[in-house]
């Protein structure tokens, strides 16, 4: 691939895969593969958005460990600047770690209790630059203010701060070695609703001051609504949707889309959905359903769903992964 200064592209994911050794039986001796992501491919300009959205099981925070290289993937390709960061090589690490971070779901677990904030800000700094203690000292300081924290904060520990105060430090500590995407995996989950609006126009200010990109995990509509540019629904390790957010927003094609956003809350009545309810459970990646995976829970499935396994296709306003969505297609024409 051509490394161009010219191209906004800066990560493009292709087929990736991540599958897990799992041993059952009486005796463990059987060993089953779980299928936690399965072939996903997305691209992600410069200054954007991509959210990553779907239920609890779905790969989101697999996706975001392989994005991360916290964990290999089993399969596929990740480039960033048309760098291949799967390469065995240490300026591809080096290049990684720098320039593509991870802001993580709990900011009670993530941060060390046992260390001060200057401490667990300046780790990365001491760790992967040749800055002086008086120099990574002061980029600490900068870094706090820009994300709201007050310099006498520096000497605390973690556990005198409020949930939306942790999420504060956590989101500094992603960014102190300049990167220039930021993996979000579900960043304003476990705090309250007022804290989460702060912090999501925190982020927002952020990425237009910096101009950072974001892949933002989120199983909450509303919030990836109010950030995201692009979206990527996911079920069962694999996408089932992507497309720009004003399209899939305005007009679902999925069944399992539309039934996500049906739920989605509303204040303008004229805005609602009619409420479509799932059925069943999520399936188990150890024994996923043949054919569509989304199949046993779909008002739209017909055989043919339930004996092949659908592929994206491209229907002009956004890619879909729907047996039903190709038929009406094909009568539409």
């Amino acid at each position: 691939m051509n490394n161009s200064t010219t191209n906004p592209l800066l990560l493009e994911a292709k087929n990736l895969k991540q599958y897990y050794n799992v041993k059952s039986g009486v005796f463990k001796r059987q060993t089953k593969h779980v299928k936690a992501v399965d072939g996903v491919s997305f691209t992600l300009e410069k200054g954007k958005t991509l959210a990553v959205v779907g239920e609890s099981g779905c790969g989101k925070s697999s996706l975001a460990r392989m994005l991360t290289m916290i964990e290999r993937p089993t399969a596929g390709e990740l480039y960033f600047k048309g760098n291949n960061l799967l390469e065995s090589d240490p300026k591809m690490d080096k290049l990684r770690r720098q320039k593509i971070q991870i802001v993580f779901q709990n900011p009670y677990a993530s941060l060390n209790p046992r260390k001060k904030i200057g401490t667990i800000l300046e780790e990365p700094l001491l760790i992967n630059t040749d800055l002086s203690k008086s120099d990574r000292k002061a980029k600490v300081l900068a870094m706090m203010s820009k994300v709201g924290l007050k310099e006498e904060f520096y000497n605390r520990y973690p556990h005198m701060f409020s949930g939306g105060q942790r999420q504060r430090i956590a989101i500094a500590r992603g960014l102190m070695l300049d990167p220039e995407i930021v993996v979000a995996d579900e960043p304003v989950s476990a705090l309250d609703v007022s804290v989460r609006a702060q912090v999501l126009n925190l982020m927002m200010d952020l990425q237009e001051e910096l101009g950072l990109s974001y892949v933002f995990i989120s199983h909450d509509l509303s919030v990836v609504e109010h950030i995201a540019d692009d979206v990527m629904v996911m079920y069962l390790g694999r996408c089932v949707e992507q497309g720009d957010k004003n399209s899939i927003y305005d007009n679902p094609q999925h069944p399992y889309t539309q039934a996500l956003l049906s739920a989605t809350p509303r204040l303008n009545p004229d805005l609602r959905r009619e409420r479509i309810k799932l059925t069943g459970e999520l399936p188990s990646p150890l024994n996923p359903p043949t054919g569509c995976a989304f199949n046993a829970r779909c008002r739209l499935a017909f055989e043919h769903c339930t004996q092949h396994q659908p592929q994206l296709v491209d229907y002009c306003q956004h890619k879909v992964s729907c047996f039903y969505v190709e038929k009406q297609a094909r009568h539409a024409e």
